[in-house]
């Protein structure tokens, strides 16, 4: 049986909705309060959004992995205020470019680089979210931020005007503001059309399940059952696994260092030889530390 009140539920989030949203209705399904999220996704965009539920709200931030990879359909010819197809039409323009001249300009925008924050974001600054600002019409002076874009792959022209492309990325970018970095580069405006996060972190769009098949299985009791919520070690799958034996899994536990630990430097998920997973801890100089438990001690 699944426990309902502790683990990671990866959500095909829906359209329309906003990442706050999702989280309320899972609220009374789940019947805890005690519920986050990793990674805010716009109500337009669909895909990937990671609930960790319960104890496992603590690994959200915790995750040796934070990248991201979208399904993001470029229009050009359109541009809107807040950079994606909800927005007020700014501007409109003729486009006559075709595949060839989108592919030519997406190695530009590949690797680190600095990109502003839009208006229309969660973003803060003084305090307040920019989008507050934006939906009084003004304009707030921001600050860059370092972003990697790791990949753009050209999947093809969907409709006349609009571009299908897979972009992978570091946490922190606005495929909206690449969007329409992509029509500055062709010289023509553009904006979003449409968003699908297919990956975040350690979690693919393959282990989510729909809101409406969650809340049926919820009211069916189905979600009690294995296969719907995961593990909270499934947030760390990138790091290495650590088995303990005695004294060294007493130490985790009374949060007391283990010298002349046999293993290299790094950052751990840990089990006991049980194969009970515990949480993480890091070896540094043959000594072993506990960083943060996710079980109770028996």
């Amino acid at each position: 049986m699944t426990n309902l009140t502790n683990g990671i539920l990866p959500v095909d989030k829906p359209s329309g909705w906003t990442s706050f949203d999702v989280l309320a209705k899972l609220r009374g399904a789940l019947g805890t309060r005690r519920l986050g999220h990793a990674g805010t996704l716009d109500p337009m965009a669909t895909g990937v959004l990671v609930v960790f539920v319960g104890g496992a709200t603590a690994a959200a931030d915790r995750q040796p992995d934070h990248d991201k990879t979208y399904l993001a359909t470029v229009r050009l010819g359109l541009a809107t205020d807040t950079g994606d197809v909800t927005g007020t039409v700014l501007r409109t323009a003729p486009v006559t470019l075709g595949p060839d001249d989108v592919r030519a300009v997406l190695p530009r925008f590949v690797g680190p680089q600095q990109q502003l924050p839009p208006m229309y974001s969660a973003v803060k600054v003084d305090g307040q979210p920019l989008y507050k600002a934006a939906r009084k019409g003004r304009t707030v002076e921001r600050t860059p931020r370092p972003i990697t874009v790791y990949s753009i792959d050209y999947l093809g022209s969907p409709a006349p005007g609009d571009h299908l492309l897979r972009i992978a990325c570091s946490k922190g970018t606005y495929v909206r503001v690449l969007a329409e970095d992509i029509g500055a580069a062709l010289g023509v405006p553009a904006t979003l059309a449409a968003l699908r996060r297919v990956r975040a972190g350690a979690f693919d769009i393959s282990q989510c399940h729909t809101l409406p098949d969650i809340l049926d299985a919820a009211h069916s009791g189905a979600l009690a059952q294995n296969g719907w919520m995961l593990g909270v070690e499934s947030a760390f799958t990138p790091l290495p696994a650590l088995t303990v034996e005695e004294p060294a899994r007493t130490h985790l536990f009374n949060g007391c260092p283990t010298s002349r630990y046999p293993a290299a430097d790094g950052r751990y998920r840990v089990y006991d030889q049980g194969g009970l997973f515990l949480g993480l801890a890091t070896v540094q100089g043959g000594v072993l530390r506990v960083e943060k438990l996710f079980c109770e001690r028996d």
